[in-house]
């Protein structure tokens, strides 16, 4: 009798962790961001340790609305379908929150900031990917 194939996560529960993920790694954005550049003696929390919060919540916001956007939950870890369309409505919806609530957002800013949440939304996504070992497209069959 052959063996039954390991049951893939269950699509919500992988959604739940993906959309973990994106946010955990935008948290780690705006704190390595902060201890590169905000650390005047007050850690990369801040003042009255509302700095991190204050750096992220703009960034955090946006990746809500390009997961509801994009239906990320569908595909969460999908590079393209998903990663691309969150990324992009994260560091322009994030760009503009931050301009709105009278946070910086200079040219090189805007640089790194785009650079570093692709590598982090989309990275994640691409490796995932390579590691299940197919494309977006092609669902893995038993046996492949």
């Amino acid at each position: 009798m052959p063996s039954r194939p390991a049951r893939a996560p269950r699509p919500r529960a992988s959604a739940v962790l993906a959309l973990a993920l994106d946010a955990a790694l935008v948290v780690a954005f705006a704190a390595i961001g902060r201890a590169s550049h905000h650390d005047g003696g007050t850690g990369v929390l801040g003042e009255g340790g509302i700095g991190l919060a204050t750096t992220a919540w703009p960034f955090l916001a946006a990746l809500l609305v390009g997961w509801l956007a994009s239906g990320a939950w569908r595909r969460p870890a999908a590079p393209l379908r998903t990663g691309v369309p969150v990324w992009l409505v994260t560091v322009v919806g994030g760009m503009l929150l931050r301009t709105v609530s009278g946070q910086g957002t200079a040219l090189p800013f805007v640089v790194v900031a785009t650079l570093a949440l692709l590598a982090l939304l989309v990275g994640w996504r691409i490796v995932a990917t390579l590691v299940r070992g197919g494309s977006e497209r092609r669902p893995r069959t038993v046996g492949s």
